[in-house]
């Protein structure tokens, strides 16, 4: 991942854990918790891609599993997490940027009933019967029902932040050198442009003409030399006669 996107996502994240654990967790609604910290991870990969958004996935759930009040396997979340990051991330169109709210609806949506799957799945895996004493369904359902109600207050914030540091890195100072390095390139290249490399040739071939029509005397003004020189001769020989 780049710096400034390290630099983004760390301290979100470390804001949505604490708000989670401290507030959210303590709401006591029925049901799951509203879970910020994958709303956060959704809006991030939404415009870094799936490559960033399952680093970021791993890091905010790698950082979840070790905060003190959890009390599952070090990794479930982490793994979740990561696997969500990088679906959202495929959503990503080729222009980085969303024509409308549809598709990081969807996204959230997805992420919701996916990171509950998951999360369930995980734990019957390595033992963790707690999803079961509650019910799947209603943490399906309280889970996705929680997140689409904050959804709206935070992804597009998050993913308002992250495109301003995309922004901010694609026009630095390394954006600066290359269009720099682009102007000087196409400046000594423009001869090979074909409209400046037509004028150009046209203007060595006039500058040649008359270089050569400047330097070299044309064929009627030598002829008319010659016989201006001969017709000098022929009357000073005329004139000689006559003096004789």
């Amino acid at each position: 991942m780049r710096i400034n996107r390290i630099l983004l996502a760390t301290p979100l994240v470390v804001v949505a854990l604490v708000i989670q654990v401290s507030i959210l967790a303590r709401l006591q609604l029925p049901g799951a918790v509203p879970d910020l910290m994958l709303l956060v991870v959704v809006g991030l990969a939404l415009v870094y891609g799936h490559v960033g958004g399952a680093f970021t996935g791993f890091g905010a759930g790698l950082l979840a599993d070790l905060a003190p009040p959890s009390d599952h396997a070090i990794g479930r979340y982490a793994l979740v997490l990561c696997v969500i990051g990088y679906a959202a991330g495929l959503t990503r169109p080729e222009s980085g940027r969303h024509r409308s709210a549809t598709i990081p609806l969807v996204a959230v949506f997805g992420a919701a009933v996916g990171s509950t799957l998951l999360y369930a799945a995980v734990g019957s895996l390595v033992g963790d019967t707690a999803a079961r004493h509650v019910g799947v369904g209603g943490l399906l359902l309280s889970a996705t029902l929680y997140d689409l109600l904050l959804a709206p207050f935070t992804v597009p914030l998050v993913m308002a932040l992250a495109r301003k540091t995309e922004s901010d890195a694609l026009t630095g100072d390394g954006a600066g050198s290359q269009g720099g390095s682009a102007g000087s390139r196409e400046a000594a290249y423009s001869w090979l442009m074909p409209g400046s490399g037509l004028k150009g040739s046209r203007g060595l071939l006039k500058a040649g003409r008359v270089g050569r029509t400047s330097r070299v005397p044309r064929i009627g003004s030598q002829r008319s030399g010659l016989l201006g020189k001969s017709a000098r001769v022929k009357a000073s020989r005329i004139k000689g006669v006559k003096r004789l």
